[in-house]
């Protein structure tokens, strides 16, 4: 059944990565309305050029950790905003605290009010370097509060507990969703995360750049993937977190040979310090999702580089037509 037709929906961070992406579904879907929130720091008003082509869309430069309301029904509100990159959190931890903080609860006052659903966007790093392998939505995780990541990882935590907490104190419908480790278009060429790193080293010929010894573990899933997952979860009744990714484990050794073949050309690896906390092993455990959601991930990873390679060869070929930032590249974090 799709809960979405007809319905009007609010997405904060809509200029991202996986909110553009999102705003797309939500639109395929038949939303009567769907309103894009975002400041842009990290989002990028090219990501919605398309969209703004349709009359049921509509975007709205706004930070929302200052308050925002809107006029007439709003049925879903879904929290996509803040930055995610370590990149971008490393250079912006204030930001990232304030829009997992101030931002989330803004949303939440909205849902409140217009009686929406709520879906919260949280992270695998809620888990922190993990003790548990795969990991599973019981597992609390193992998080450095202050360490160098914290300002993202105690920012979706905290997400997840205000949302709780307002599911439990104001009986706000909420879900949340758990994201691994997604790729795919529209992702910054310089976002520092791996796969957009070395995807980019290879298109400038350069070597692939791989921190500690390579052996640390993702899991990648494609980003059409991951807002099927997300939307079976907005349309469900399911309120507890559900893990969205690929359980599909390799090293980063792997995911390189991978890119290498996939690009076809010869890049070699060069070694570099492992940075402080960074993960050991990702894999989700995916039991709830494929239960109570009957999602589970399709697209191959051959062919999700294929469309994300083509994707980034154009950014190279027509950089101004397409989103980047100014932050800059430190090579793979993730």
């Amino acid at each position: 059944m799709n809960r979405i037709h007809g319905k009007r929906a609010v997405v904060l961070g809509g200029a991202g990565f996986i909110g553009s992406h999102l705003c797309e579904r939500l639109l395929a879907d038949g939303a009567s309305e769907v309103i894009s929130l975002d400041n842009f720091v990290t989002g990028d008003e090219r990501n919605l050029a398309a969209l703004r082509m349709n009359k049921r869309f509509v975007s709205l430069h706004h930070d929302i950790t200052e308050p925002f309301s809107f006029d007439g029904p709003v049925h879903y509100v879904f929290n996509m905003a803040s930055p995610a990159s370590p990149i971008d959190y490393a250079q912006l931890p204030i930001e990232t605290l304030r829009v997992g903080s101030l931002g989330t609860e803004n949303g939440l006052r909205l849902a409140h009010h217009k009686g929406a659903v709520f879906l919260q966007a949280s992270t695998s790093e809620i888990y922190g370097d993990p003790m548990v392998h795969p990991q599973r939505e019981e597992y609390w995780g193992n998080v450095n509060p202050i360490g160098p990541r914290s300002c993202y990882d105690e920012a979706k935590r905290y997400g997840e507990a205000i949302v709780a907490a307002y599911r439990r104190a104001y009986g706000v419908s909420t879900r949340i969703v758990r994201i691994f480790n997604t790729y795919g278009p529209r992702m910054r060429l310089n976002d520092g995360r791996v796969v957009p790193a070395f995807v980019g080293q290879a298109l400038r010929g350069e070597d692939f750049t791989v921190f500690g010894d390579g052996s640390q573990t993702r899991s990648f899933c494609y980003v059409s993937d991951l807002i099927d997952g997300i939307v079976r979860l907005a349309r469900s009744d399911v309120e507890e977190p559900v893990n969205l990714g690929n359980p599909r484990e390799q090293t980063l050794l792997q995911f390189a040979e991978a890119v290498r073949a996939a690009m076809g050309g010869s890049s070699h690896i060069r070694f570099k310090p492992l940075p402080q906390n960074d993960p050991q092993q990702r894999q989700p455990d995916i039991t709830r999702a494929r239960t109570l959601l009957g999602w589970e991930p399709r697209v191959r990873l051959e062919d999700g580089l294929r469309e994300t390679i083509a994707y980034f060869r154009s950014v190279a070929e027509h950089p101004g037509a397409y989103p980047s930032h100014s932050l800059s590249d430190t090579g793979p974090v993730m």
